[in-house]
This record gives C-alpha cells, sequence and structure tokens, in this order.
C-alpha cells in the first residue's frame, strides 16, 4: 500500500508543480517580451519563486510520506521523483524560452539550445539534492 500512496504524491504533486513551474515560465515569457522588458527585480522574484517551489514541493511530498508511516528512503525517492517531474518540464520548456530570447536580442546560437547529456545528468543530481533537502526538512519537521 505504502508504494500506491508514493505514486499518487508523486503524481499529484508533480503535476502540480509542473503546472506551477510552466505558469511562472510562461508569465516571465510574457512580461520580458513587454516593451521595457523585465526589470531585475522581477526576474529576481521569479527566481525566488521558482526556487521556494523547488524546495517546498519536495518537502510536502515527503512530509506527506513519512506521515503515512513509510521511512525516510521512500519518502527520499518520491521527494526526488516529484523534483524530477518539474526539473522535466524546465527541460521541455527550455527550447521555446531559448528561440524567445534569441528573437528579442538576435543572437542565433541561443535560437538552437539543446542541453547535452552532462547538463541533463548535473540536473538530476540537483533532483537528488533537492530530493535530500526536502526529505531532511521534513523529517526533521513531521
Amino acid at each position: 500500500m505504502t508504494s500506491v500512496n508514493s505514486l499518487v504524491d508523486i503524481a499529484v504533486f508533480g503535476i502540480v508543480g509542473a503546472i506551477m513551474m510552466a505558469a511562472l515560465i510562461g508569465l516571465l515569457l510574457v512580461v520580458s517580451g513587454s516593451a521595457r522588458g523585465a526589470s531585475p527585480r522581477v526576474r529576481v522574484a521569479f527566481g525566488v519563486a521558482s526556487v521556494v517551489l523547488l524546495v517546498a514541493l519536495p518537502t510536502l511530498t515527503a512530509a506527506n510520506t513519512l506521515s503515512s508511516g513509510s521511512g525516510f528512503w521512500v519518502a527520499f525517492a518520491t521527494a526526488t521523483c516529484v523534483v524530477a517531474v518539474v526539473y522535466a518540464v524546465n527541460v521541455a520548456m527550455l527550447p521555446v524560452v531559448a528561440r524567445r530570447r534569441a528573437a528579442a536580442t538576435g543572437e542565433t546560437a541561443l535560437a538552437s539550445l539543446r542541453p547535452s547529456p552532462p547538463v541533463l545528468a548535473a540536473g538530476l543530481l540537483i533532483c537528488l539534492a533537492l530530493g535530500l533537502l526536502g526529505t531532511a526538512v521534513a523529517a526533521l519537521v513531521v
């Protein structure tokens, strides 16, 4: 039964996180496409919101998993999977953002930007770190 609960947590928190991250990226694209562009304060606000989202979602997932009686490692795996789903949305939206930025600045190199396998692997390591951070915080709170 624990594995079903973990899969539900991954689906719920992962989908919600993916939607929220896509919405943040979309809003940033709209704001940066305006006549004057995005101010540094707006970009910092979007960055802070992204970091809060990437820390809060795995923490909530791990807290939910730990409160259901599962162990630390199950909570860690669940939290890491949630971050990986949000990471996948970021990777999927990268070409859209790069093309938009290339159109605004005229840089042709950005239009064909694709993440390389080492960059994707580093992102997965960051997912593991964020999953561990979220699980550690949840273990302290729960």
